[in-house]
């Protein structure tokens, strides 16, 4: 979250930033936050001018005490008695102003760098860069969920049996082909110096909280209610939030980790031809690239992120593009997000396979994520994550865009893997 003097040093740059994200009522909930400060800053203010008068007092009773006024000592102590209750007062009053101002705070998104450009949705992001060549198919190509049923790969009925739409059961060379990019992705992440984790996928709602799905995705996610735990809808949860309430060194940064887990989404309102197939399910695996660092060195560790995940594609041999997201298509916690779209030329569109993104402090202020330099300083971190890469939608253009009339060739990067060349 914000911190609050972010908002108090800069209080129209923040309100700026937040309209560049189109979110609604800016100005008005920056007040509201700054107002509950104020409170706060009041409380503990007479809460420290009434602790002085009972330190005052209380040094002047043993005098008087001494002198034989035992009267005028009893007086000093029953004034400090009363001291003490209006201050607990007061300290109730400050908790209760805390914790307002944090609940405001966490309703309000993180700010977008200045390199974010301006919009409202998809139609306003930044095309950056395209690579790859795009390849020329049979006549009539078919999309990947035909191409799946021909070739036995996966069973999309089969799933609607078993769980319901968006849980898809990958056969034979389908999960061949599943695990083929998971040990694909995890041994390129290593390579790059990545640690391997392998987290819980479910997690408590404080971990919601610290990396920024709650309470902003909370209809998005999949709850235990009687348990109150959530599934995660991405690794980036459960590894961000080894970190939380952690003071790192200096020296020991940047962190770097990878995941492979499952991940869980409701995708609550997705319908239409764009979700058929693998475009957009409700359980999906994804291999997670997370980066704890220091301020000066998080745009070169998001760099070094972007040109592993295009390294990824490249490898792939993929036709992608890479845009900048706009103000108003940029998730709740990011300050500065790429995504990565892979060309499906069966279905004549672009399909999105990676998000990376800085946080900057947002995450870490949420987390109590924060190092400690050589001057001895504690101060957040940055956080940073991205996708590389999430399984459905490279699976649907691999599937696609390899078609030949003798089966889908399989890329010479996953041939080790796959023990094959092409499914037949």
């Amino acid at each position: 979250m914000l911190t609050i003097k972010q908002i108090l040093e800069d209080k129209a740059g923040v309100v700026r930033g937040l309209e560049k994200k189109h979110f609604n009522g800016a100005a008005e909930a920056i007040d509201a936050v700054i107002a509950a400060d104020n409170r706060r800053r009041e409380a503990q203010q007479q809460v420290d001018e009434l602790k002085a008068q009972v330190n005052q007092i209380s040094k002047s009773i043993g005098g008087l005490m001494k002198e034989g006024k035992r009267d005028e000592a009893e007086q000093a102590k029953a004034r400090v008695a009363e001291i003490k209750q209006k201050s607990a007062e007061l300290e109730e009053l400050m908790k209760k102003a805390t914790e307002e101002r944090t609940q405001l705070l966490l309703q309000i998104p993180n700010l977008p760098y200045p390199e974010v450009p301006e919009g409202t949705g998809a139609e306003d992001n930044l095309v950056v860069k395209q690579g790859g060549k795009l390849i020329e198919l049979p006549e009539n190509p078919l999309p990947h969920w035909e191409l799946a049923k021909k070739y036995n790969l996966i069973d999309f009925d089969l799933g609607v049996k078993i769980s319901g739409a968006g849980f898809p059961v990958y056969v034979g060379w389908g999960a061949r082909l599943q695990r083929a990019l998971i040990n694909f992705f995890l041994d390129e992440a290593r390579k790059a110096g990545y640690t391997e984790i392998m987290p819980p996928t479910v997690v408590n709602a404080a971990s919601g909280y610290g990396t920024g799905q709650l309470p902003d995705k909370e209809g998005q996610m999949y709850h235990c209610e009687i348990d109150d735990l959530y599934l995660i809808p991405t690794a980036e949860v459960p590894v961000t939030n080894i970190y939380r309430d952690v003071i790192l060194d200096e020296k020991d940064l940047p962190i770097k980790n990878c995941a492979y887990t499952q991940c869980f989404r409701r995708e609550a309102g997705s319908y239409g031809k764009d979700v058929r197939g693998l475009n957009r399910l409700h359980e999906f695996s994804k291999i997670e690239i997370v980066r704890i660092d220091k301020p000066e060195h998080s745009a070169e560790s998001h760099q070094e992120m972007l040109d592993h995940v295009e390294g990824l594609l490249q490898k792939l041999e993929l036709p992608y593009r890479i845009l900048r997201l706009c103000g108003g298509d940029m998730s709740f916690t990011a300050a500065v997000c790429y995504d990565f779209e892979v060309y499906s030329e069966a279905q004549q569109r672009w399909l999105e396979v990676s998000s990376v993104s800085n946080f900057d402090t947002y995450q870490a202020n949420r987390l109590q994520c924060r190092y400690r330099g050589a001057d001895k300083k504690i101060q957040l971190c940055h956080t940073l994550n991205g996708s590389a890469l999430a399984l459905p939608r490279i699976v649907a253009a691999l599937l696609e865009d390899f078609q030949t009339p003798e089966g889908i060739r399989i890329p010479k990067a996953l041939q080790p893997y796959m023990g094959t060349d092409i499914i037949k």
